[in-house]
């Protein structure tokens, strides 16, 4: 009964007293919608979710904003963090380096995605993964089950108990997702091209983008600058097989700051091109981010990217269908939309890990807000009404009002609910095209 009195009377305020916040999102001033977004992080950071983070908005011509909470570390003069401060990427080294490292491969036609794990690991013949292809592993359907790997040689330890692995579902046959899958590609970058995987990144990707800040294994010089993760220190992988891998992996490893991914970003939403540099040709960027489907429509992935699965959250509620993204486990996620020319990229200190749907959560409320506030004005994107604007600002509001009490992060937009999201009547479309072609399937994914 008192939460419904003070929704009525926030909502009241809401509409007599905050006017600007009932526009259409392209009038909103960008003061308005910085106070929102920096309010998710400040709540984030005072209920100890997270210790700090940044976020950066913008489209293929540039970042259209910034903006950043709390320090670099625990220590009360550190430096504040900012849109250059560099993180612990996590899984985003997936999509950021590796599946961009086998698609610049795949682009020279120095492999396909139909070959097969052996042609590349020997190791592998004879094996019941044999007939895994770059392909399953590249989205998730090689039906390996990741492996904690021992100190040492920690890569043939990884081919070698990968290719051991007995009674596991058919390759392709269903979507498992597991860090050995880009471990293998990692490798595979470096036994095609005769260069570790963090040379070829820095040659054919990060040095051409003008990604100085990105890189593995970060030099001791500039650990100081770099955002520790929970237990490490700053420039040390949280990731324990990345650590026994020598830092350098394909799974984790990577590390980045929010302009330098925005590059990445700007790049992709330019079809591989950027500032009149072409790092990916178009080709290879339409068929990395095309969607494939797997578990008979439940889950569609890209190639390494997410597009439709238990691990969207970054999606958030606005972004369209054709939209893919990924996130990391210290608490990074990157979502690209081509259709409304639009990312959305966060960088934290996680704190929290123990409740990883209320990190989620977070992670959907960011990029909820950037893609109702940001996203281009005009073409086939409708404005938000004006009552789906005004329930934001009143959970804005809300969430204001309960900041003093340090209860757990809470926010939850209650524009999300009154959406019918691509999520669910694409399932059931994807769902129902599966049902009529079941004994076509074969235990194959399919790209649509």
């Amino acid at each position: 009964m008192i939460m419904m009195r003070l929704f009525r009377i926030l909502l009241i305020i809401c509409l007599t007293g905050l006017p600007s916040l009932l526009l259409a999102s392209e009038d909103l001033p960008v003061s308005n919608r910085t106070a929102i977004i920096d309010l998710l992080l400040e709540r984030a950071v005072s209920s100890h979710l997270i210790a700090g983070g940044v976020v950066a908005i913008g489209d293929h011509d540039g970042i259209l904003f910034t903006t950043a909470r709390g320090r670099l570390n625990g220590n009360p003069g550190a430096p504040l963090l900012n849109e250059s401060t560099v993180f612990d990427l996590a899984s985003l080294t997936k999509v950021i380096a590796t599946a961009p490292a086998v698609m610049k491969l795949l682009d020279e036609e120095r492999i396909s995605l139909l070959d097969p794990l052996s042609l590349w690991f020997p190791e592998f013949k004879g094996s019941e993964g044999e007939e895994i292809t770059v392909l399953n592993l590249l989205t998730h359907t090689s039906g390996l089950a990741d492996i904690e790997l021992p100190p040492g040689q920690a890569m043939k330890e990884a081919i070698l108990k990968a290719a051991a692995q007995k009674n596991r579902p058919r390759p392709g046959s269903c979507f498992h997702y597991a860090d050995i899958n880009f471990i293998l590609l990692g490798e595979l970058v470096q036994r095609v091209s005769g260069r570790s995987l963090d040379n070829y990144c820095h040659d054919e990707l990060f040095a051409p983008l003008g990604a100085n800040e990105t890189r593995f294994l970060p030099p001791q010089s500039i650990a100081d600058t770099i955002a520790p993760t929970l237990g490490y220190p700053g420039g040390i992988v949280q990731d324990t097989n990345a650590r026994r891998l020598g830092g350098v992996a394909g799974h984790a490893g990577l590390f980045s700051s929010a302009s330098d991914l925005a590059l990445f970003a700007r790049m992709i939403l330019g079809n591989g091109a950027i500032d009149g540099r072409q790092i990916l040709s178009e080709r290879v960027v339409n068929q990395m981010t095309a969607p494939y489907f797997s578990n008979r429509g439940a889950v569609v992935r890209c190639l390494g990217w997410d597009m439709d699965s238990p691990f969207s959250a970054p999606k958030g509620s606005f972004f369209s269908e054709t939209s893919f993204g990924h996130t990391g486990y210290s608490g990074s996620s990157i979502w690209i939309d081509p259709k409304q020319d639009l990312f959305v990229i966060l960088l934290t200190n996680r704190i929290n890990y123990r409740n990883p749907h209320i990190f989620n959560q977070f992670r959907r409320d960011v990029s909820t807000v950037a893609s109702a506030l940001f996203r281009a004005p005009g073409g086939d994107q409708e404005a938000l009404p004006t009552w789906e604007t005004a329930k934001i600002a009143v959970d804005r509001l809300r969430s204001t009002c309960e900041a003093s009490q340090a209860q757990p992060y809470s926010i939850k937009l209650v524009a999300a609910a009154t959406v019918v999201r691509y999520s669910t009547t694409h399932r059931h479309a994807a769902r129902k095209h599966a049902r009529k072609h079941r004994g076509k399937w074969n235990g194959r994914i399919r790209r649509a």
